[in-house]
C-alpha cells in the first residue's frame, strides 16, 4: 500500500481549505480533473502570454479539446492541485503513441488513436476505440471547439429492457488500469500538489457517458431524452443500473484503497449535472430518491476506511441540492459557475453569493462542504485571475464573523480566456 504524501505549501494550503481552517492564500486549481480543465487553445494562449517555451500541447480529453497543463505553466499559475486521470479517453482509446494535428492554426498532440473523418457538410467525426470502421461516436460541427456526442439508440427494445446493458462500460479496475492509477498517482505525489484521483465506475448517470461514445456499439437507454424520460418512467430500472454500479464502485474503492491507502488528497466521485443556468433536471425528491442513497453508500465507505475527500461536480445552478449533497457525504462541491451576470435569484451564472451556504457561511447549510469553483471564462475572457483571488476574498469576508476561507480557487479555462486569466 502507497503511504500519504509529504505535506508541501501547496498540498498545506489545500488541506488547510478543506478543514474550514484559514490557508497562507487561497488555493488555486486548473486541471486536477475533466471538470477543471482548459482547453488546448487556451492553454496555448496561456504559454504566449506568460512568455513560455513554445511547444504543441497535448489533448489529453479530445471530447472537450482539453490539454495538458505542462509543470511550467502550472508553477507561471500558482496552481495548487495535480490530477490522475483514467488512462483512456471519452473516445474510448488511451492517450500514448501522440502525433502531430493541425487544430484552428495550432499544432497540437493527440493520441495515435485519435482517428477522425469528414463528413458533406465539414463536420469532424470521430471514431471510438480509434476504429475507423465502427461507425462515429463524436462530432465537431465545422469551425467548432469540441465535439457533441453522437447519439447511437440502436438496441432499444422498450418491452426487452436489461439493466446490464447500462452497464457495459461500468467494470471491476483491471490489474493493469489499478498500476497505471498507482504509477500515476506517485508521480503526481512528486510535485508536491495535493493531489484528486478518479478510480472511475461513480458516474450515476452522468449525462455525458450516457451516449457512451468510448462504445463502438453501445447497448442499453443511450438517447439523452429517453434517459431523462427514465428517471420519471423508468424508476425502477434506473434504481436497477445504480445498484449494480454501486456494487462495481465498492468494489473499486476497496481495491484502490489496498493498493493507494491515503497517499491522495480528494476523490472525483461523480460529474452528474443536476442544474441548468436557471433551473434543473430533476425536483430535489427525485435527486433523493434516485441518487442521494448511491452517493451516500460510497462516501461512507470513502468516509470510514480512508482520509481521501469526496468530490461532486454538478453544473448549473444547484443550490437547491446543496442540503441533499451535504447530506450525502460530498466533502467538494465544484458548481460550473458562480460568478457572472444574470438574475441572480439561484441561477448559477447571477448569484455572486450563492455558494456562501455550502461554504458553510450562511443560510442555515453548517459548515458542510467546501466549493471548488471561481467561475468559469467565457469566449469574451472574464475575470483576470487577480480578480478571481479578489473575487474569492472579497467572498470569504462577507462574513465576519467566519473570516477564514474554506474555498478553493478553480477558474475553468474556455477558448478565448487566456487574456482573461
Amino acid at each position: 500500500m502507497a503511504t500519504a504524501a509529504p505535506v508541501s505549501p501547496s498540498r498545506q494550503r489545500v488541506l488547510d481549505t478543506l478543514a474550514h481552517r484559514t490557508p497562507d492564500r487561497i488555493p488555486i486549481d486548473f486541471g486536477s480533473s475533466t471538470v477543471c480543465g482548459i482547453h488546448t487553445l487556451a492553454i496555448a494562449e496561456l504559454r504566449d502570454y506568460y512568455g513560455l517555451e513554445k511547444r504543441p500541447v497535448k489533448i489529453f480529453e479530445p471530447f472537450q479539446m482539453l490539454g495538458l497543463i505542462d509543470d511550467d505553466l502550472k508553477r507561471a499559475m500558482g496552481i495548487d492541485v495535480e490530477g490522475v486521470y483514467r488512462r483512456k479517453t471519452m473516445f474510448g482509446f488511451a492517450n500514448d503513441r501522440w502525433k502531430e494535428w493541425r487544430f484552428h492554426g495550432r499544432d497540437v498532440l493527440v493520441s495515435e488513436d485519435f482517428v477522425t473523418s469528414t463528413d458533406a457538410n465539414g463536420d469532424l467525426l470521430i471514431h471510438p476505440e480509434g476504429d475507423r470502421n465502427a461507425p462515429p461516436s463524436g462530432r465537431m460541427p465545422q469551425g467548432f471547439y469540441f465535439f457533441d456526442a453522437i447519439i447511437r439508440q440502436n438496441h432499444f427494445d422498450e418491452e426487452n429492457l436489461n439493466p446490464e446493458d447500462n452497464m457495459e462500460e461500468f467494470k471491476v479496475l483491471s490489474d493493469a488500469d489499478l498500476a497505471g492509477i498507482v504509477e500515476d498517482v506517485r508521480a503526481a505525489n512528486e510535485t508536491g500538489r495535493a493531489v484528486v484521483a478518479n478510480l472511475g465506475g461513480m458516474g450515476y448517470g452522468d449525462i455525458a457517458l450516457v451516449p457512451a461514445p468510448f462504445l463502438k456499439d453501445p447497448r442499453g437507454i443511450r438517447d439523452i431524452t429517453e434517459w431523462y424520460v427514465s428517471l420519471r418512467a423508468r424508476k425502477e430500472y434506473v434504481h436497477k443500473i445504480f445498484e449494480r454500479q454501486t456494487e462495481v464502485a465498492l468494489q473499486n474503492l476497496e481495491r484502490g484503497f489496498g493498493a493507494l491507502g491515503n497517499s491522495f488528497d480528494a476523490l472525483f466521485v461523480c460529474g452528474t449535472d443536476f442544474g441548468t443556468q436557471t433551473s434543473s433536471f430533476c425536483s430535489v425528491a427525485t435527486f433523493r430518491e434516485l441518487w442521494l442513497p448511491y452517493y451516500k453508500t460510497v462516501c461512507d465507505w470513502v468516509h470510514k476506511n480512508t482520509t481521501w475527500k469526496c468530490f461532486k461536480h454538478s453544473c448549473g445552478s444547484v443550490e437547491r441540492f446543496y442540503d441533499s449533497f451535504i447530506e450525502a457525504g460530498f466533502d467538494i462541491v465544484k458548481p460550473g459557475a458562480v460568478f457572472g451576470g444574470g438574475d441572480g435569484a439561484g441561477s448559477a451564472e447571477g448569484a455572486l453569493w450563492e455558494p456562501a451556504g455550502v461554504l458553510g457561511r450562511g443560510r442555515g447549510y453548517a459548515a458542510g462542504a467546501a466549493v471548488w469553483d471561481a467561475g468559469r471564462g467565457a469566449k469574451a475572457g472574464a475575470g483576470a485571475l487577480r480578480d478571481i483571488r479578489a473575487g474569492w476574498w472579497l467572498r470569504v469576508q462577507h462574513d465576519p464573523q467566519h473570516p477564514g476561507p474554506n474555498t478553493g480557487c478553480q477558474h475553468r479555462g474556455d477558448v478565448g480566456c487566456a487574456e482573461g486569466i
